[in-house]
This record gives C-alpha cells, structure tokens and sequence, in this order.
C-alpha cells in the first residue's frame, strides 16, 4: 500500500478545532481538497455521511476512519486529523476520539477501498506507530510515519 499517494502534509491537521462529528468531517475534506483541487467537497461530505449513518467509523482506543466514495477522485485519497481535547463521535466504546484518518476512494474502487481500510486497521493497532503518531510535531512527519509502515 502506497499511503504517500493517499496522505499529503497539506491534508494533516494536527491539531482539530471540531468538538463535534459533523463538524469534523467538513475540516477534514477541506483539508483533502486543499492537497485535491479537483475534490467534490459537496459530494464527497454526502457520501461520508451517508457512510456514517449506518454505523459509527469510531472503531477503537479512540480512532475514527470516516470513509466514503466520489465519482471526483481516481484512487484513493485521505486525511489525518488529532484533536487533543477529543471528538464526541458516537464510538463502538463510547469514548471520544482523537486520531481521525478519513479516506475517499473513487467510484467503484471498492478493492482499492477494503485493501487500504485492512491496512489501515493493522497499522492503527502498532502502539509503537500510535505513540509516534501522538508525538508528531509537523504533518510531514506524520506522512513520514505513515509511509515508514509499509
């Protein structure tokens, strides 16, 4: 998995002024339309959300992967976010979320799709990748980390 082709510094905000999910997501596809000038923002917000309200993206130890599809991206294309203060974000465990990853992958890409949210997943569970992440000062560094994994 190449996540360098997913995950720009422009599209790391490493520090989230979001309190509340909806609100999150928009910061976040903001933050992929600036690395993706070419991003259906309106559409890809509908998708995420459309996503979400069948079941919570807050998936463990405080992490959320928002995701969806748009008909505006080829590949795969993503976000980092950390709040330091915590999202209330409806998670499986109830507790609020700090590292969000949103990814949007394009239309009918949905090998693309499972292939990076499997990857992603195993990654998110490397404490050692997790505290490193959590120290990050820089959103190249964070990039760094993410593309180090593979």
């Amino acid at each position: 998995m190449n996540f360098n082709k997913i995950f720009s510094p422009k599209s790391v905000i490493l520090d989230l002024q979001s309190e509340e999910k909806d609100k999150l997501f928009e910061e976040l596809v903001q933050a992929i339309h600036a690395a993706n000038p070419d991003l259906d923002c309106e559409e890809v917000l509908a998708s995420v959300r459309e996503r979400e309200s069948k079941m919570t993206t807050g998936i463990m130890h405080s992490i959320g992967v928002p995701h969806g599809n748009s008909k505006s991206v080829k590949g795969c294309v993503g976000a980092v976010g950390i709040s330091r203060k915590g999202i209330d974000y409806e998670s499986l465990d109830g507790q609020p979320v700090h590292y969000v990853f949103m990814l949007i992958c394009g239309q009918g890409e949905d090998e693309l799709h499972l292939e990076v949210l499997k990857e992603l997943a195993v990654l998110l569970q490397d404490k050692k990748f997790m505290e490193d992440l959590d120290n990050a000062k820089e959103p190249q560094k964070v990039c760094d980390l993410l593309c180090s994994s593979e």
